[in-house]
């Protein structure tokens, strides 16, 4: 524990409230608004989710709006987010909400936690951000800030690591305030504590910190090894529509996509021929994936297979598309219109 943890959260408060960002969401701290912003935020940066965040506000307000949209207006409202999984749990989650909640978050962390996609992080955060629950929050900011100021050498990404910082995390909460506490121990990791080049001359809580060489924490396990996959799809177009294909399994379930001619592992084969040259070639991330899609001309078939449908050039915009297709598409036809 820290020598004196109240002065340390004090300081830290003290500087949260002076330089903490403007967010959207930070204006509103019911559990609805707190739930929508935490599950946008896994995985992407917040200068993404701000606009999708209000949009998503203005069309799914509530716990009753959103149980009551179809999954494909979900989906919809989230594309270009990715993680798709996060859009259909929280679809999932309000529909529980208001079916064994009457329409209100439960207080208690673990009845959060009982919740389709969500995990002790967003259940912590739910229960200290709108309610004000004393419990730990841990992201990837709050780990790279404790690691540093209890100078912990252990890969905080390991089932060692792991039970030390939420401990200690839970050690320091405050009996009142940890919403707002909770929020400034992640901003300093955001805006001070900085994976690379950390600030320490504008910290806060500089004479608090034990760390000799903060750059060099949080230590890490070693990262998995990127895998290569090849995606080859099929660009049909025939009397202004275009072919495309609904995902069927749990990476995508739901979005549509160019209809795929081939995947597979690492490089292609010797015996695999292309059919021909690519209207479009691009690389995208997918967890530890690396894709390389690649997009080529192919005669419409005599009637779609299942799972395939005919839609109109411009009713694609009003489609759950996937991101690297719909980035895809966009550039086939811009090269076409040009």
């Amino acid at each position: 524990m820290l020598h004196n943890s109240k002065s340390f959260r004090n300081a830290l408060v003290r500087w949260f409230k002076k330089n903490g960002r403007d967010l959207p969401w930070r204006h509103r701290r019911d559990p609805y608004a707190v739930l929508v912003s935490e599950m946008m935020l896994q995985q992407t940066q917040v200068a993404t989710v701000i606009d999708y965040f209000n949009r998503w506000m203005e069309r799914f307000p509530d716990f009753a709006a959103l149980a009551a949209a179809s999954e494909t207006g979900v989906l919809h409202a989230w594309q270009g987010l990715g993680y798709y999984s996060r859009a259909r749990n929280l679809h999932r989650a309000a529909q529980l909400v208001m079916e064994r909640h009457g329409g209100i978050m439960p207080r208690d962390p673990e009845q959060i936690l009982a919740l389709p996609g969500i995990g002790r992080y967003t259940a912590g955060a739910v229960a200290a951000f709108a309610f004000d629950t004393p419990t730990p929050v841990v992201d990837g900011n709050i780990a790279r800030v404790l690691a540093r100021l209890f100078d912990y050498h252990r890969p905080v990404d390991s089932s060692g690591g792991q039970k030390w910082i939420w401990r200690t995390a839970s050690d320091l909460q405050p009996r009142t305030g940890a919403g707002i506490y909770n929020e400034a121990l992640m901003e300093l990791g955001a805006l001070v504590c900085l994976p690379r080049s950390p600030k320490c001359g504008e910290c806060p809580v500089q004479k608090f910190c034990k760390a000799e060489a903060p750059e060099k924490l949080p230590v890490k396990k070693p990262r998995r090894k990127t895998v290569k996959i090849s995606e080859q799809c099929a660009w049909t177009v025939n009397k202004g529509r275009i072919l495309l294909e609904q995902q069927t399994g749990s990476r995508w379930r739901g979005l549509w996509k160019l209809p795929v001619i081939l995947e597979s592992h690492g490089k292609l084969r010797a015996d695999e021929k292309k059919p021909a040259s690519p209207l479009v070639a691009m690389e995208y991330p997918f967890t530890h994936h690396r894709i390389l899609l690649e997009v080529f001309p192919k005669l419409a078939p005599a009637s779609p297979p299942p799972g395939q449908g005919w839609f109109a050039l411009d009713q694609l915009e009003s489609l759950a598309i996937t991101a690297p297709h719909r980035r895809a598409i966009h550039r086939i036809l811009s090269s076409i219109a040009g």
